[in-house]
């Protein structure tokens, strides 16, 4: 028998149980759509996780620690050797981070840091260029928008909020002349004598941050000035003349020239007893429990399909008891058990593939509905805005086929018994409608 005269037969006899069979396969589609929503779920919570990990840290950073002791010049230039390195930023922090123009003052996270590497990693600037000179500096994007002037006494926080932007400086500060104050915030230094101040350039301004909750008001100085202001503090308080972590970098990062070579990198600078963070590292250990929790909602969504299954289970038994005369007929004329049962787990797969089909199909428009329609009906009635890019259901591809074999799978094992009890009636009896 061909194909083409089996797939008539048993489309001939679906259309003689033709309520039946539509209620199986509505079954199967919602078996199919509930284990691919519930599981688009997990997919979702895990692709935000990823997406704000990696929105926080570049994807070809690796920072650089050691156990031993803080990172000095000589573990830098070892990183700069291990091959696959693009870049090796190291910056050393100051205890010093006030900084004013006239009645504007703000604390800053000041900084020194090695401009050529930065640049090799990434760093990019918005307006001006790179200090050249000792008392020039380079400030992050918002910088300006942290100069202030000190708020009146008394204000209640709702009105220091609305006075905030009137006490904000409004000038352009490229190439504006700061004055940097050499003192530390520590309350028990008390200095003796006139304060000392360096009045430092702005010579550059840093790039806006991609992500826009990013807020940089970071102050990059230069190494000379950085041992000055060391120096000066170190005649305050003797303990931050001898602190190592003043002395040496206080953040090492290793920048790869690609995301594909972070892991060999990683391994490498391991190699030589140094600790390495990544977000790769910490993708790796997230991926171990999502992979559990999205595993967890498959087995559950599993379910519903095995609770399907029961329904194209007895629908193919009622269909091998009312055609057992087709099969004694079948049988007469030389049909084999095997053509029998290929015939039948073929109308199980056609109620399989209609299922699965339909139910995938209602899956991605739910989906798609869902996460159209929940950001609105949050901000309308709870009157909050979801974060940028929010999906309460993600269906990937491999959802998808994850979805599909589970789904024809069971279709397939649930049309095999009747499909095997077919191969067994008795011609005679059969034809004789004793069956």
């Amino acid at each position: 028998m061909k194909f083409k005269d089996k797939h008539r037969f048993v489309r001939s006899n679906m259309k003689k149980n033709r309520t039946r069979v539509w209620m199986t396969i509505l079954a199967s589609t919602i078996g199919c759509a509930f284990l691919i929503m519930l599981a688009s779920i997990g997919f979702a919570i895990h692709k935000t996780a990823v997406d704000d990990v990696m929105s926080f840290r570049m994807v070809n950073e690796i920072q650089v620690h050691k156990e031993s002791g803080m990172m000095t010049e000589n573990d830098v230039k070892k990183l700069e050797q291990i091959k696959g390195v693009k870049a090796v930023t190291r910056k050393k922090y100051t205890p010093a981070n006030q900084l004013s123009i006239g009645e504007y003052n703000t604390f800053a996270n000041v900084m020194s840091a090695h401009m050529p590497s930065e640049e090799k990693a990434g760093f990019e600037l918005d307006k001006g260029r790179m200090p050249k000179n000792k008392n020039e500096i380079v400030v992050g994007y918002h910088f300006a928008e942290e100069l202030r002037k000190d708020l009146p006494e008394g204000l209640s926080e709702e009105e220091a909020q609305k006075k905030m932007k009137e006490f904000t400086y409004k000038g352009n500060l490229l190439n504006e002349t700061l004055t940097y104050h050499l003192k530390t915030d520590n309350p028990e230094i008390k200095i003796e004598g006139p304060e000392q101040t360096v009045d430092v350039k702005i010579v550059g301004i840093g790039k806006k941050p991609t992500r826009e909750w990013a807020h940089d008001n970071s102050v990059f100085i230069t190494e000379d000035l950085y041992n000055e202001v060391i120096s000066t503090l170190g005649k305050q308080d003797p303990k931050i003349a001898s602190a190592d972590e003043l002395k040496n970098y206080g953040e090492v990062k290793a920048f790869t020239a690609s995301a594909d070579d972070v892991k060999e990198v990683t391994d490498r600078i391991e190699k030589l007893d140094y600790m390495t963070y990544s977000i790769i590292k910490e993708l790796k250990q997230m991926n171990v429990y999502f992979t559990l929790f999205k595993a967890g909602l498959i087995f559950i969504g599993a379910i519903a399909v095995l609770i399907a299954s029961i329904g194209i289970f007895n629908t193919m038994t009622m269909a091998v008891t009312e055609r057992s005369q087709d099969i004694g007929i079948m049988k007469a004329i030389g049909a084999t058990p095997k053509t029998v049962k290929r015939i039948f787990l073929l109308e199980s797969a056609y109620i399989g593939l209609w299922g699965v089909g339909l139910g995938t199909l209602l899956a991605y428009l739910t989906s798609y509905g869902v996460n159209f329609a929940l950001p609105i009906i949050i901000e309308r009635f709870i009157n909050e805005t979801p974060p940028e890019g929010f999906m309460l259901s993600y269906i990937p591809w491999s959802l998808t086929a994850i979805a599909v074999t589970i789904c024809m799978g069971v279709t397939l094992l649930s049309g095999w018994r009747p499909a095997a009890k077919a191969t067994t009636v008795d011609v005679l009896k059969a034809l004789r409608r004793d069956v």
